[in-house]
């Protein structure tokens, strides 16, 4: 009994936790380019009570007795299924179709990599994120450049009318990413992923050129998480807690009933 209270209470750090990841992803569904998780559990260790040694008659139990002492959560799975797309029409929104990422230089000079296009730029026409971090290398687009003619194709060049002429000329050029696992990449908040050695290096590459994805400008990838999944999932850990729960409760009271029996 004293086994089964330990085996249910790892149950319920377990459906803890897969709430803990369930509640982010709908935090989150409102966040350009989100990714959601997944907890992934597995079993603990099996204690052997019926040996399966040779008997008497030579013969061999073919069905030991194993009595298990619970579960934990392995990993947290990140899905990187596409997003719907969402149109908005500003020039400097961007969404990719297909797996991939832009790349942002930290102010540390570190790389990160992300799913969000919602771009920007500076006083100084440098193309930013949200939060001031640059867009690859540093793009910078020149004096002159009309921002609302300003045309970014699918293979990531970056096309503009300098002071009113006619012409396109090009002011830049953007790359993708991709990885052999993405799935092992560390997120740091600010709708930000960095390279691990789970991950493997980076590859860069043109947009919708061998294997990279499609820029579309115009454009934001919704959050992939699915309201009603989610729901459903945090319904079925919640009942899996109190399952947990109740198990600790009966060891308790079998427990109780074996301490009243020596009054």
């Amino acid at each position: 009994m004293i086994r089964s209270l330990w085996t249910a209470a790892s149950g319920m750090i377990g459906e803890q936790t897969h709430i803990d990841v369930i509640a982010n992803n709908l935090s989150n569904v409102n966040t350009s380019g989100y990714k959601q998780q997944r907890a992934e559990f597995e079993d603990l260790l099996y204690q052997e009570i019926g040996h399966s040694a040779l008997s008497k008659e030579d013969t061999v139990n073919p069905r030991p007795i194993q009595i298990g002492l619970g579960v934990k959560v392995a990993s947290t799975q990140r899905i990187f299924e596409q997003g719907s797309l969402k149109q908005t029409q500003l020039p400097l929104d961007l969404a990719l179709s297909g797996n991939g990422f832009f790349q942002i230089t930290l102010p540390s000079g570190e790389k990160a990599y992300t799913r969000d296009g919602s771009f920007k730029i500076d006083a100084t026409r440098r193309i930013l994120t949200s939060n001031g971090y640059k867009l690859g290398g540093g793009i910078t687009l020149p004096e002159g450049a009309n921002l609302e003619d300003l045309k970014i194709s699918a293979k990531g060049l970056i096309t503009a009318r300098i002071n009113g002429s006619n012409e396109y000329v090009e002011v830049g050029q953007i790359k993708t990413y991709t990885f052999v696992n993405s799935a092992g990449l560390h997120a740091t908040g600010d709708n930000l992923l960095k390279e691990t050695q789970a991950s493997g290096p980076p590859f860069e590459g043109t947009p919708s050129v061998d294997g990279q994805p499609t820029i579309i400008q115009g454009f934001l990838e919704n959050s992939n998480v699915k309201m009603v999944d989610a729901m459903v999932d945090m319904i079925t850990a919640q009942r899996s807690y109190q399952f947990s729960s109740k198990a600790v409760t009966t060891s308790d009271n079998m427990l109780q009933t074996a301490i009243n029996m020596k009054r």
